[in-house]
């Protein structure tokens, strides 16, 4: 297993503690302008203190190792054959009919005439 695949594994899990984090908090509603009330912001406060902080921790982690993630995938770098499998390819043009012979005056044939059945049971 490279650098790569365990990079990828510790994003994943820096991922999900993130959302777990955020999850818990609690929403004050600040952001659209509802206020919390103030006596429930203050009663959990070093808890909320806590989780604010972790979240910053996780989120830097995150963006440092998505970086981090970037530079290890441009080293690496495979200038690999490019498939070029499904590439559109010129399609022959559909032959013709056959041009016949045929005099200028001939009447093309006259269909067959259709037979009615009839639904009587």
């Amino acid at each position: 297993m490279g650098l790569f695949h365990f990079l990828i594994v510790v994003q994943g899990i820096i991922a999900a503690s993130l959302v777990g984090i955020i999850l818990m908090q609690r929403s004050e509603g600040g952001g659209l302008g509802m206020g919390g009330s103030p006596s429930g912001l203050m009663s959990a406060r070093g808890a909320a203190d806590f989780l604010t902080r972790t979240t910053t921790i996780l989120a830097t982690l995150f963006i440092l190792l998505s970086i981090s993630l970037a530079f290890v995938a441009a080293k690496k770098g495979n200038s690999g054959e490019i498939d070029n499998s499904l590439q559109r390819t010129e399609v022959p043009a559909a032959p013709t009919a056959p041009v016949t012979n045929a005099p200028a005056s001939a009447t093309p044939a006259a269909p067959a005439p259709a037979t009615e059945v009839p639904l009587d049971k």
